[in-house]
């Protein structure tokens, strides 16, 4: 028997190898602690975008959204977030951030800025407030003075900037991640 014979050199995959159980919507992970991450939003152009972040916030267990403006949330865009994720509204950031700090909160701003701090390189602090800039605007010039610190997401091609609910979730992903128990 010639090595040709012994060994199949297009192997046809069976079908067991590709089964697997679907599990979606199975019961979420619990944490050790609820998690100190504040999200502060503008007010936001499009109400699609506010309704992704209050979706974002359920699913990894964030509390609290500030927000400033009248946005309306989409039930079928934010889904069981709504019921919770506690959503503020302000009608002026500048205040909120004064109290966050006096609270203990790091002050975080998702910008591209002149003294931006890659996200790769950012070690988040647990009682973070993440200030997220308008979606054309950016972060408002009296807000991105009273920060502590400014984060930006690397961009890699066109266009310039990510979609403010892509660079969010990225963001708080990369802090879940420093924090994955609460």
């Amino acid at each position: 028997m010639s090595d040709s014979d012994r060994f199949d050199s297009n192997p046809v995959p069976t079908k067991q190898s590709f089964e697997t159980e679907q599990v979606r919507h199975q019961a979420f992970t619990k944490l050790e602690r609820p998690r100190e991450l504040v999200l502060v939003c503008p007010d936001f152009k499009s109400n699609v975008n506010l309704s992704r972040i209050v979706r974002l916030a359920g699913c990894c267990a964030i509390e609290k959204i500030i927000a400033s403006g009248n946005g309306k949330i989409d039930p079928t865009i934010a889904r069981d977030a709504m019921t919770h994720v506690a959503i503020e509204r302000r009608r002026s950031l500048l205040p909120v951030l004064k109290k966050l700090k006096a609270d203990g909160y790091r002050l975080v701003g998702l910008e591209q800025t002149d003294r931006s701090t890659l996200i790769h390189d950012f070690s988040f602090p647990r009682r973070t407030a993440l200030v997220i800039g308008h979606e054309r605007l950016g972060i408002a010039d009296d807000q991105l003075s009273s920060l502590d610190d400014i984060i930006e997401l690397p961009v890699y091609g066109l266009p310039y900037s990510l979609n403010v609910v892509t660079a969010t979730t990225m963001a708080v992903y990369e802090y879940c991640k420093q924090f994955p128990s609460g």
